[in-house]
C-alpha cells in the first residue's frame, strides 16, 4: 500500500525528524529495492508531457490547406471519372503524409536522445554510497546533497549543513535569493547560489510546488530569423501560385474548357509547385544539424539556435578552462625567510587540506618533492579561505613543536607580517612582475603557535597555462570571421599576457573603467556600447559585467555567443544569442544556455560554428531550389497555356513531378556543402534574385524545347506532354546541383553520395515511365537522351548565369574591383 504523501503545509510546518519518520528516511539513503519499489509507486519525479497519439499526428498529415487541395484534386477526378488521376492522387497524398510523419518521427527521436544528454542529475544517497543518478529517478525519502549552481530537483526538507542560499524568484517571485537553514523547505526548481546542504526528498514531479502552481504549459520554441524567412518564403509561394492559377482558370473558362477538368488541373499544379515538403525539409535538416553537433560533443537545447551560431560574430569567451587548462601549477618559487624552495611549498603545502579538492591547494601539494614530509605532521585545526579573509590557516604539530601556516592573498599576507620599508617594496615588485606574466601570487607566512609574529616565508606564482589548442583555435575563428573577446575575473595584466600568448590583441580593459554603476544596463548608451564594441577583451568582471556586455555587443547588430559556467553567468547565458554552457558547467548554466558543451576547450565551440554555418547553407540552397522550380513550372504552364492554348503536361504528369521533385530534396539534409569564411545571415535579396534570374531561363528553356519538338519533332499531343514532364523533372534536379555550391558546380564540394543516389534513382524511374510508356504516354528512346542532352547543355548556361549574378551581388566583378580601386587612391603623396 503507497505511504500517504505530507502536503505542502505539513511539510513547511512539521520538524524534521517527523518529516523523516513520515517518509520513512534511513540515515544510510534509501535501497536500490526501496526506490524501485516507490517509483513504481509515485511515478517518476517529473511534469507529465501531453504527447498526441502517433494516429492523430499521421492523420494530421491529411488536414491542413495543401492536403485539402490535394483532396479536392481526387473528389474531381472522381466526379470526372478518371480512375487513374484518383488513384495517382491517393497515392501522392498518402506518399507526403508518408514521408511526413516517417521524418518528424527520425527528427523526435533525435531530439528525444538529446534530451536525455541534457537531462538534470542528481547525488542521492543509496545503499549508503553517494551516487549521481538522473533527477526523475529521485522518490520521496531519498536523500540528496545541494550545492552552488544546482537546480533543486524536487521539494526538499533540509537536513544537514552550515546554510543553503536558494533563488527562488521563478516560482515566489522574490527577486532576492533566499537563505535556508536545517528545517527549511527548498522548491523544485529554485537554484542553489551559495552553501551546500544535504536535503530529504518530500515532493516529486505532480506532487510538488511547482506542479502546483505554474501554468504547465508547452510553450512553443522560438523562431529563429532564419526560419521566418523560410515560412515568407513559403507564403509567397502560394500566394504567387495561386495567383496564376486565378488568371489560367479564368482564360480557360474564356475559351470554353469545362470547369472541372480546368480546376482539377489548376489544382495539382499549385500543389505541384508549392512547397509541400518545406516543413519536412526544414526540421530534419535541423534536427540532423543538432544530432551531428552532439557527436562533436555540443548538445543543442533549442534548435532555432542553429541559425545564431552560424551567424555569429562575436564570441566573448571566458579564460578559465576555456581558453586556459583550468589546472594551476606552480612557477619558481622567491624565497625571503623560508630556508629553500621547498620549505616554502612545504609551509603553503601545511596550511592546504587535500580532501576538499581545492585547485590551489593541489597545486602547492604537488610541487612538493617529497610528499611524504607531509606524514610528519598533524593538522589540528583548518581555517578554509574565504572571499572577506583571503587567506587559509592551519595548526600543525610535529612532535613537541606546534606551527601555525597560513598563504593567501600577497596584501593581506604581507600585513599579516607586518611587512615594511626595502622588504615590502620588493615584495611589491616581484607580485607585479608575476602579475605582467600572467602568474597569480601566493604568499605564505609560518609562525610557532607560542608566538605572536609571523615570518614572510616567501611568494609562489601559480599560473593556469593556456590550452596547447587555445591559440590555432582562436586564429580558426578569426578566419571565421569571429571577433574573439576574453571575458575573466583575473586583473587586466594577467589577461592582457594570456591574451597575447594566444594571439589576441592586448587591448583588454577593466570592465570597472566601462561601467562605472550608473548605467541602465538594459538599455546601453551609444557612447558606452560602441566603447565596448571597441575593446578587445574584459577584466576584473562580475557576472552583471557580462550581461551588459552582451547587451551592448547586441546593440551595435552583433551576434554574440558568451560562454559561462557559473550561476551567475545564467542572465548573460540567457541574454547572448547563442549562450554557451562550457563543459562541467552548473545545471543552472546549462538550463540557461542555448549550447551545451561536453568537451573543455574553444574548439567545440568553432566545429559547432562551422557546422552550423553548413547547415545554414543547405536551408539556404533548398530555398534558392524551390523558389526557381515554382517559377520555372507555373510561369511555363500558364505562358504556355495562354499563348498556345495547349497542355503542356498532364495532370497524373504533374503529380508525377511533384513527387519524383520532393523525395530526393530530402536527403539534402545529408549533403556536403561549402563553407562559409565569414558570419552567415539570411539575404532575401542574394536568394530572390537568383532563384527568378534561374527561374526565368527555365522557362525560356522549356519553352525553347516546346517551340522546337511542336516544329521539328514528328509527336503527337501526349508524346510531347511526355518530352516536357520528362525535361522539367531533370531540369529540376540539374538545377539543385546548380544551386548548392557558389563555385562552379562541377567544383567541390561534391554532392553528397546519398543525394546523388536519390536523384540519379528518381531520373532513373522517370525515363522509364516515359521510356516504357508506363502511366504516360510513351516515347522513342533516342528521345529521352537527347532531354538529357538539351538539359545538360543548358546546365552550363544556368551555372555560367549563376556565378555571373553572384559575383554582381556580392561586388566582385571586374567593373566592381577597378571602381573601388580607384576610391582606394592616395590624393596626396
Amino acid at each position: 500500500m503507497a505511504m500517504d504523501l505530507p502536503d505542502i503545509a505539513t511539510l513547511e510546518e512539521a520538524p524534521l525528524d517527523e518529516v523523516k519518520k513520515l517518509l520513512g528516511a534511513d540515515p544510510k539513503g534509501l535501497t536500490a529495492a526501496e526506490a524501485e519499489k516507490r517509483l513504481a509507486e509515485y511515478g517518476p519525479n517529473s511534469i507529465e508531457e501531453k504527447r498526441e497519439s502517433r494516429l492523430l499526428k499521421l492523420l494530421g498529415y491529411f488536414w491542413g490547406p495543401i492536403p485539402w487541395m490535394i483532396e479536392t484534386a481526387a473528389v474531381f477526378s472522381a466526379l470526372l471519372g478518371h480512375w487513374a488521376d484518383l488513384s495517382i492522387i491517393a497515392f501522392m497524398l498518402c506518399m507526403n503524409a508518408g514521408i511526413g510523419f516517417w521524418q518528424e518521427m527520425q527528427a523526435q527521436g533525435a531530439l528525444e536522445a538529446l534530451k536525455k544528454q541534457l537531462a538534470l542529475t542528481a547525488r542521492a544517497l543509496r545503499d549508503g554510497k553517494w551516487d549521481e543518478i538522473p533527477a526523475e529517478d529521485l522518490v520521496p525519502g531519498d536523500l540528496i546533497r545541494l550545492r552552488a549552481g544546482d537546480i533543486v530537483p524536487a521539494d526538499v526538507k533540509l537536513d544537514s549543513g552550515d546554510y543553503l542560499s536558494c533563488d527562488q524568484s521563478a516560482l515566489t517571485g522574490e527577486s532576492l535569493p533566499v537563505d535556508k537553514l536545517s528545517g527549511n523547505l527548498a522548491y523544485a526548481g529554485s537554484v542553489a547560489r551559495q552553501g551546500e546542504m544535504t536535503a530529504l526528498v518530500a515532493g516529486t514531479g505532480e506532487n510538488t510546488k511547482f506542479a502546483k502552481t505554474a501554468q504547465l504549459v508547452e510553450k512553443a520554441g522560438t523562431v529563429s530569423h532564419f526560419q521566418k524567412a523560410v515560412l515568407t518564403i513559403s507564403d509567397y509561394l502560394i500566394y504567387l501560385s495561386l495567383g496564376l492559377a486565378v488568371i489560367l482558370v479564368i482564360t480557360q473558362l474564356m475559351r470554353g474548357d469545362g470547369f472541372f477538368t480546368v480546376f482539377q488541373f489548376v489544382l495539382i499544379l499549385v500543389v505541384a509547385a508549392i512547397p509541400v515538403a518545406m516543413p519536412a525539409v526544414l526540421s530534419v535538416t535541423m534536427a540532423l544539424g543538432a544530432v551531428i553537433l552532439s557527436r562533436k560533443q555540443a548538445i543543442l537545447s533549442r534548435l532555432a539556435a542553429i541559425e545564431e551560431i552560424a551567424g555569429t560574430d562575436i564570441l566573448c569567451s571566458d579564460k578559465t578552462g576555456t581558453l586556459t587548462q583550468n589546472r594551476l601549477t606552480l612557477g619558481e618559487p622567491r624565497v625571503f625567510e623560508a630556508a629553500d624552495a621547498q620549505d616554502l611549498i612545504l609551509a603553503a603545502a601545511l596550511s592546504s587540506k587535500e580532501e576538499n579538492r581545492d585547485a590551489i591547494d593541489l597545486a602547492v601539494i604537488n610541487a612538493l618533492a617529497d610528499k611524504s614530509l607531509l606524514t610528519a605532521y598533524t593538522q589540528t585545526r583548518f581555517m578554509p579561505f574565504d572571499p572577506k579573509g583571503k587567506r587559509t590557516e592551519a595548526t600543525v604539530s610535529s612532535g613537541s613543536e606546534t606551527l601555525v601556516a597560513s598563504k593567501g592573498a600577497p596584501q593581506v599576507i604581507m600585513a599579516l607580517c607586518g611587512l615594511a620599508g626595502e622588504n615590502l617594496e620588493n615584495a611589491g615588485k616581484i607580485v607585479d612582475g608575476f602579475a605582467q606574466k600572467g602568474y597569480r601570487a601566493l604568499c605564505v607566512a609560518r609562525r610557532k603557535e607560542s608566538e605572536e609574529k609571523w615570518s614572510f616565508l616567501g611568494i609562489l606564482p601559480l599560473f593556469d597555462p593556456p590550452r596547447e589548442d587555445s591559440a590555432a583555435t582562436i586564429e580558426r575563428a578569426q578566419k571565421h570571421g569571429i571577433d574573439v573577446k576574453m571575458v575573466t575575473g583575473d586583473n587586466a595584466a594577467i589577461a592582457r599576457e594570456i591574451s597575447g600568448t594566444l594571439g589576441l590583441k592586448t587591448n583588454v580593459i577593466s570592465a570597472e573603467q566601462v561601467f562605472a554603476g550608473k548605467e541602465d544596463l538594459d538599455h546601453p548608451t551609444p557612447a558606452l556600447a560602441a566603447k565596448v564594441e571597441q575593446a578587445e577583451g574584459f577584466a576584473q568582471v562580475f557576472p552583471e559585467h557580462k550581461y551588459a556586455i552582451v547587451k551592448a555587443l547586441q546593440s551595435r547588430n552583433h551576434i554574440v555567443a558568451m560562454t559561462g559556467d557559473g550561476v551567475n553567468d545564467a542572465p548573460a547565458l540567457k541574454q547572448a544569442d547563442v549562450g554557451i554552457a562550457v563543459s562541467g558547467a552548473t545545471s543552472a548554466a546549462r538550463a540557461a544556455a542555448s549550447l551545451v558543451l561536453t568537451a573543455p576547450g574553444l574548439s567545440v565551440i568553432i566545429e559547432a560554428v562551422e557546422e552550423a554555418r553548413r547547415i545554414f547553407e543547405r536551408m539556404n540552397s533548398y530555398a534558392i531550389y524551390r523558389i526557381t522550380e515554382t517559377i520555372r513550372i507555373m510561369f511555363f504552364v500558364v505562358a504556355a497555356m495562354i499563348a498556345l492554348n495547349f497542355y503542356p503536361i498532364t495532370t497524373i504528369l504533374i503529380i508525377l513531378l511533384a513527387l519524383l521533385n520532393d523525395l530526393p530534396i530530402l536527403t539534402i539534409a545529408y549533403d556536403n556543402t561549402w563553407l562559409d569564411p565569414l558570419p552567415v545571415r539570411w539575404n532575401m535579396r542574394r536568394v530572390l534574385t537568383l532563384s527568378t534570374a534561374l527561374g526565368l531561363i527555365g522557362v525560356v528553356e522549356t519553352f525553347g524545347l516546346l517551340l522546337l519538338a511542336d516544329y521539328y519533332l514528328d509527336l503527337t499531343t501526349p508524346q510531347l506532354q511526355s518530352l516536357i514532364y520528362l525535361k522539367l523533372t531533370v531540369a529540376g534536379h540539374l538545377t539543385l546541383f546548380i544551386v548548392r555550391s557558389r563555385q562552379p558546380f562541377w567544383k567541390k564540394p561534391w554532392p553528397a553520395p546519398i543525394l546523388l543516389a536519390a536523384v540519379l534513382g528518381t531520373q532513373a524511374v522517370a525515363a522509364i515511365l516515359v521510356g516504357f510508356g508506363i502511366l504516360v504516354t510513351r516515347i522513342d528512346w533516342w528521345l529521352v537522351g537527347f532531354v538529357w542532352g538539351y538539359c545538360l547543355a543548358w546546365i552550363f548556361i544556368e551555372d555560367w548565369a549563376k556565378l555571373i549574378l553572384i559575383r554582381h551581388l556580392e561586388m566582385a566583378g571586374p567593373r566592381h574591383r577597378a571602381f573601388l580601386s580607384r576610391l582606394r587612391h592616395r590624393l596626396h603623396p
